[in-house]
This record gives C-alpha cells, sequence and structure tokens, in this order.
C-alpha cells in the first residue's frame, strides 16, 4: 500500500523528488514508533488516538512545531489516500489538527542596499562575471525560485515579448514578465557563454564554469557571497532575494493578485505574508496623518 502512495504522489501528484522523500522520511520514522509501541499492529487497527500519541511523542522530544506539522500533513495525506482508494474502511487521520505556530517576517534586503549591489559592484567582463551578475538580476528581477533558476533553459526566454516560462512546483507552468534592461543582459550574457565554450556548453541558462548545468549549492555560493558584502539581511540566499523581489513590488503598490501569479504561489496567504512591510508603512502614515492617531 505505501508504494502505491509514493506512486501516487510521483505520478499523479506530481510531486518533487525532495517532496516524495520527505513523506517517505516522515511515513519511515512513523511505523518506528509503530514497531516501538504497536509492533504488528495492521493498519486498520491504527486509529486517532495512536496518531496523536506520536504528535505528543515528537512534541515532548522538542521538535519544531513546523516539522511536526509537515508529519501531520504527511499521516494525513497517506490515510487520506489509503481511506479514498477503499484500503481503509476509516480515515484515522481525519481529526488531528496541525499546531500552532508562529509566524515568521520574511527577509528581505532594503531597497537602497539591493540598489548599491546592482549598480555599484563591479563585476569581471567576463563569463563568470557575467553569470554571477545575472544570477542577482535574474532572482531580484523575477522572484523566481532556486530550482526554477537552475531549470531554466534558454529558450525559454522570448525576447519578442520580454518574457520567460517557467516550470514551478508540480510542474505547473507560468510566464513572468522582464524588464527591458534585463533582457539585454540576458542576451548579453548568452552570447559570452556561447562564445566561451563555443557552443557546447548545457542547455540551460546557468552553468558551471565548465559548461555543466549549474547546482544548487553553487548558486548559493554566489548569491551569499554577493549579499555577504553588501547587505545587513540576516538571511543570505537566493530565496531571500525572492522575497525582496516581493516585498518591494507591493511597497511600490502592485496587485497582490498579480504578484502571486509572478511567484507562483497556489494560494493568495502564501503571498500575504509579503504585505507586513507595506503594513508598517501605512501605519507610520496613519499615525503622522490622522487626527486621531
Amino acid at each position: 500500500m505505501i508504494e502505491s502512495f509514493f506512486k501516487y504522489l510521483t505520478y499523479e501528484k506530481r510531486y518533487s523528488k525532495h517532496t516524495v522523500a520527505a513523506y517517505q522520511n516522515d511515513l519511515s520514522q512513523f511505523h518506528s514508533f509503530l514497531d516501538k509501541g504497536h509492533p504488528g499492529i495492521d493498519s486498520e487497527e491504527i486509529n486517532h488516538s495512536i496518531l496523536r500519541g506520536w504528535v505528543v511523542q515528537m512534541m515532548d522530544e522538542g521538535l519544531d512545531p513546523k516539522s511536526v506539522n509537515r508529519k501531520i500533513s504527511s499521516l494525513k495525506a497517506y490515510f487520506g489516500f489509503l481511506h479514498k482508494r477503499g484500503f481503509l474502511p476509516e480515515n484515522p487521520s481525519k481529526r488531528l489538527q496541525q499546531l500552532k505556530t508562529k509566524k515568521d517576517i520574511p527577509h528581505f534586503v532594503k531597497e537602497g542596499e539591493i540598489r548599491k549591489l546592482l549598480d555599484e559592484v563591479e563585476f569581471e567582463n567576463s563569463f563568470e562575471g557575467k553569470r554571477d551578475k545575472l544570477l542577482i538580476e535574474i532572482f531580484y528581477g523575477t522572484g523566481m525560485r532556486l530550482a526554477e533558476m537552475i531549470g531554466l533553459k534558454e529558450t525559454d526566454f522570448n525576447f519578442y515579448d520580454q518574457s520567460l516560462k517557467v516550470l514551478g512546483k508540480r510542474n505547473k507552468e507560468r510566464i513572468i514578465p522582464v524588464s527591458r534592461p534585463l533582457c539585454h543582459l540576458i542576451k548579453d550574457y548568452l552570447n559570452t557563454k556561447n562564445d566561451h565554450f563555443g557552443g557546447n556548453a548545457a542547455p540551460e541558462i546557468v552553468v558551471t564554469n565548465n559548461g555543466e548545468k549549474a547546482y544548487p549549492m553553487l548558486v548559493y555560493r554566489i548569491i551569499k557571497k554577493y549579499l555577504y558584502e553588501y547587505s545587513y539581511v540576516d538571511k543570505k540566499s537566493p530565496h531571500v532575494l525572492r522575497h525582496t523581489f516581493a516585498t518591494h513590488l507591493l511597497d511600490k503598490g502592485a496587485d497582490i493578485n498579480a504578484v502571486k501569479e509572478i511567484l507562483g504561489h497556489s494560494s493568495l496567504a502564501a503571498t500575504q505574508v509579503y504585505t507586513h512591510n507595506s503594513l508598517g508603512k501605512l501605519k507610520k502614515a496613519f499615525d503622522q496623518a490622522h487626527p486621531k492617531a
């Protein structure tokens, strides 16, 4: 049954390998819990009380509430699948509830710092220098995810429409508008890439110094290097530039639904976390201007 569940996640839900691996890890830990406290138990005998017992055990062990919630989601997905497919008469996870967690405000780079990084840094006039600059510009200019950036191919750009096609989570495609300056930067980089490798590099936009498809840690190191030098933001990663992109757009009055589509969020709630800074500015304006403030 469990193998059928993983095939369902992979081929029907089209989850990434990373996500499927997370489900596998969570369910493996759950079965270890069963082996210790309920050896030999059948799936039909597992009830809400047993599932709740695992949740309580994880809380007693001091596991982060967000991690516990992910494992609860894995249980609900697994037992929900078994029930819908007729393997179980009842869904024992139906009454499991997520733990309350503190909502973290996304880290983002201040506008002055990002301008300094983009306008004042003198990148080398070489393949490597142009690649590094392009990475920063694309992350901040489009808000795409790290995995999306790595998978981006040269054919995904439409220079006529000034847009690019992105393959996001669950293989969902979306179109992101690209500014004219960024289009020029991309063209220049691609010409340099082609000259540098004689047309023999990987078809992906971002490649290593050997012309092979880039890997996450390489991109992470590049972004981290420049953010360390030119920003005081606590976290320094490609995802911080995604947060920065969204925050700055909303600060400038962009429609939140449009930002949602550009980011590839499945729900508006995921985009609303970026309104924190805009709300702060609104409160400040209110305090300064309203007679009753």
